[in-house]
Formats: structure tokens, sequence, C-alpha cells
């Protein structure tokens, strides 16, 4: 049930939107605005609100349920669906959307009032719940697309670090044709499980009535009764947007998805064992082999009919619903603070946008595919592909100054001087480190990294690390990092969380901006100014 109290308030006394309150209250817009419609033109109720009333009786007063009717609308014709499920099961290419149409037209005959076709969907679910027992789930062309995990997971290698990642496999299947769809992700939170389920669509050319997945979380917050589950918000939205109904299976009953655990188990049963013994080295090659099986896969004949999935498939996608002319994406919004280096972090992965923005708070919208940079006043600055792994970096030599060697911000100069204070073998490791990337930008962060160590360690520990760094050819800022507290321990220097060096007891290194002389003027003037209100 909606909340209807909250609802109302939101309308009236927040002046909302039905679409704002939808999407604070996670309902469908459409579940909001047809309530206040009721709301407005019911009668026996008006904001404000009678004191301690409750959503079962604004319900009461607003729809005319009375108790038993499990919150049915009497004033609205229930559909008869043990006709419909006869018409679904004994005619070839009948459709749930055709029976409701006939549903509506006669409701409109005989000026009665019907049920809108996610109600109606909705409450044929409940009745196949009913008459579970005596019910056969009969396959409807262009009715349902089922989507699952598959169980069985792979691993890809990375070919420079040799870091094993895990890929899960996602399943989508039209139950009527067999018509198998799969795709590896190497994440499933929801911007990638978004971004499968447009694939399957695509893949599939057409849109089905209803998509029956997992109470994943990606998909499902809450499913206690089957009958009116709590959908993910963006997940629920990205139907609405594909104008098709999320239909939840029910908890541990994997008959109500039947054709994509079958789908699975041939999958995990056949060619998965082949990919099992193959060694990948990105997704995209563990997708193309998966997407070549498969092809394989859905043109072989059935081994108890004719013809193959291929060929089932060809004559559903006429009775599909087209595809929206672009796709529903979730946009994930953060604000950051563009670094000295004139990058943004953002998910791990460093972005450049244009040098006049250094120091300035900007704003980032980031899709599955795309990051894309605006100011604080939404004007667009830049955009660029999201990173595919960790620590990668982005960089148009257009948005660095002309001579950054010489800019007043972080540089090669700066880190080099600081190096020096430290020794000799500090400095030859930062000049290392300058030179690693394509664009020098891109190493300051490390320098600053290997410099702090300095004032965490200890001037001598810094330099002796340095300097085994240089023996063994690994200048770099993680063998820095992983190597520094052993030498700290050889030379006797115990640190303890949040404390500095004891033999440079209160010792830092500062910033690059401490320096800048704008602000060293401006902290002048507040000083001068402080001590002569003093002297007055």
């Amino acid at each position: 049930m909606l909340d209807y109290k909250s609802i109302i308030v939101k309308r009236y006394a927040l002046h909302l939107s039905g679409r704002e309150i939808a999407k604070q209250i996670g309902a469908s817009k459409s579940g909001v605005n047809d309530f206040l419609k009721m709301f407005e033109e019911c009668e026996s109720i008006s904001y404000p609100l009678p004191a301690g009333i409750t959503n079962y009786g604004i319900a009461e007063l607003v729809y005319g349920n009375p108790s038993g009717n499990n919150g049915r609308n009497l004033n609205i014709v229930y559909p008869d669906y043990e006709e419909v499920h006869k018409q679904l099961s004994g005619r070839k290419n009948m459709t749930l959307v055709f029976l409701w149409n006939r549903y509506k037209k006669r409701c409109e005959e005989s000026d009665t009032r019907y049920y809108q076709y996610r109600q109606f969907c909705e409450y044929y679910a409940g009745w196949c719940e009913e008459n579970a027992e005596t019910l056969h789930f009969n396959a409807v062309i262009a009715e349902k697309m089922e989507v699952d995990f598959a169980g069985k997971t792979f691993e890809i290698t990375d070919p420079l670090t040799g870091e094993i990642y895990i890929v899960v496999v996602f399943v989508a299947i039209l139950p009527y044709s067999q018509y198998i769809y799969a795709e590896g992700m190497l994440s499933t939170k929801e911007p990638e499980w978004i971004e499968v389920n447009n694939h399957a669509l695509d893949f599939f050319e057409g849109i089905p009535t209803i998509v029956v997945c997992d109470n994943c979380k990606q998909a499902v917050i809450a499913n206690e009764d089957w009958i009116a589950p709590e959908l993910n918000k963006d997940y629920a939205e990205w139907a609405e947007h594909n104008q098709t109904v999320i239909l939840p299976a029910k908890v541990r009953k994997p008959k109500y998805k039947s054709s994509v655990e079958n789908a699975v188990g041939i999958l995990e049963k056949g060619f998965f064992h082949e990919m099992e013994e193959r060694q990948y080295f990105s997704l995209d090659q563990f997708n193309n082999d998966l997407w070549m099986f498969l092809d394989q896969l859905n043109k072989e004949p059935f081994k108890k009919k004719e013809h193959n999935r291929y060929y089932y498939w060809m004559e559903e996608k006429q009775e599909l619903m087209p595809l929206p002319s672009v796709h529903y994406e979730y946009t994930e919004r953060r604000m950051a603070k563009v670094s000295s280096d004139f990058h943004v972090r953002f998910d791990n992965a460093y972005y450049s946008v244009p040098k006049a923005y250094v120091h300035k708070e900007i704003s980032i919208k980031a899709t599955v595919s795309m990051v894309r940079f605006y100011t604080k006043q939404g004007d667009f600055l830049c955009e660029w592909p999201r990173a595919e792994y960790k620590g990668k970096w982005s960089t148009n030599p257009d948005h660095l100054p002309a001579n950054y060697q010489g800019y007043g911000q972080w540089n090669a100069a700066y880190f080099i001087s600081k190096a020096r204070l430290v020794g000799a073998s500090t400095e030859a490791v930062i000049q290392g480190i300058l030179k690693c990337r394509k664009y020098e930008v891109q190493t300051y962060r490390m320098c600053l990294g290997v410099i702090n160590f300095g004032g965490k360690y200890g001037k001598p520990v810094l330099e002796e690390c340095c300097r085994r760094a240089l023996e063994h050819g690994k200048t770099t800022y993680t063998f820095i990092k992983n190597t520094i507290p052993a030498v700290a321990e050889e030379m006797g220097i115990h640190i303890q969380k949040g404390t500095p060096a004891s033999n440079e007891k209160g010792g830092y290194v500062m910033g690059a901006g401490a320096t800048d002389i704008d602000r060293l003027l401006d902290k002048s003037k507040k000083l001068a100014d402080s001590q002569k209100g003093g002297d007055q």
C-alpha cells in the first residue's frame, strides 16, 4: 500500500509534483498521480486530514474499499482472469496487451471503471498465485523476458598487473522462443545492471510486456507477499521508461522464472565448460567468446520440436513493443574540486578539465559509459569515456597550461626542491617518477605521496628507502609505499598512527598552495589588520 498520508502532506503542504513525490517515497509516478486524482474527486475527505486517520482509513474513503477485499476497489470491474488465462494458453500470438484493450473497451461501452494496464497485470499475477496448484505456466509470445545471474563465475587476468577479476554472467531469455542473451559483468551494481538490461532489449530488438527478475538487490528492495513488491527505484524508472512492468519471482520459488533457470542450466552444462578452460585478459575478449557460443546455441535445432530458437525469435520479435529512441541511463551525480594537477578524481580514476577551473568546485554527472563535467552553474566543460579500471588517467593536453613547469602550483621544480631537502637519492627517485607517465602532471600526486613519507617516517628513513629503490631499479611510488615501513622498523623508528616521526616532531610538508603569492599577501593583510585593531 502506498503511504497515502505522506503523499497528501507532500502535495498540499509542500506543494510537490507527483513526480517529485514518487521519487521521494520510491513509488511509481502513475500510482501517485492516480491516487491524487481520486483524492481530489472524493467528497468524503479533504486536506487537512482528520486527526488520527490511518492509511487504511484514507483508502476506504477514497476508493470505497471495505475490509476483506485485499485492498481492491470494488467500484472497478474485476476482469475474468480465468478467461484471460484460457485465451493466453489456447490462442497463438495472444498477448496481455490485447486482452487488456478488449477488457477496457467493454468497460467503456458499459460506462464502468476499469483497471489500468499495470494493475491488470498485477491482479493477473495474483490470480495465478491463487490458482498455482492447477496452473500450468504457458509461454505466450512477446509477453515476458526473464532475467537472472548464472551461478558459475569466471576469472580475467590483468595482463599488466596480474590482478585477478571475477566475471559474473547475466542471462536473459524470451520464454516463448527460448532465445537467450548473456553478458559478462565485472560489477553487478545498479549502473551495470541497468546497462545489461538495456543490452538484452537491444539484442531481442523489442520490449516484452513483463520482465520477470530474481529478488536481487539491484532489482527488488522487498518482496514479502509477492503481490506488491517494493522495487529498486532505478529499476522501476527503467521499466517506466521502456513502458514495461517488473514482476519479481516469488522468493525461493524458481518455477516462477523457470525459463531463465533452465537457460542457466543449459549454459553451465554446455559451453561454459569450454570457456572455463580458456584464459581471458579482458572483458571484451570474454564476451566475444560468450556471444560466439551463444549464437551457435540459438541456431542449433531443438531436440523435441521443429526449428530452433532463432527461428521462433524471428516470429516473436514482430510482436514485441518497439524500443525507445534512447536508452534509460543510470546517472551518478557528485561535486568535486579540481586539484593542482588539473585533474578530478572520480570513482578511483583521474580526468583532466580545463586549466581555468583549477582549485574550483565543479559538478560531475556519470553514466556507465561517460563522465561529464559541468560548472556549479551547470555549464558544460568536457566529457570523458568512463575509465575501465582503477587508477586510469585521462588527460587532454589542451586542458594543461602551455608551460606547466612554470605554473604557480605543483610542478617538477617544486617537487625536486622538496626532494633535495631530503637527500640525493630522494631527488633521483622524484626525477624518475616525473618521467614515468606520458604527461608530467599525471605524476604529481605520486611525487607528493613520496615527499609526505618524509614527514611521517622522517627524512633519514625516506632517503634510505629511496637509496634501496635506486639500487633495485624500482623508482616507483608503490615500491616506496610498500618498503618504507620495513626500513623504518630496521632503523628503530616506530610510528604511531596519526603522529609525526619522533626525530622531526611537529614537522610536515606544506601543500603547493601554501606558497601562493596571493594567499601570502592575504594572510599578511589580515595579520596587519588584527595588530592595528589591537593597538587601538
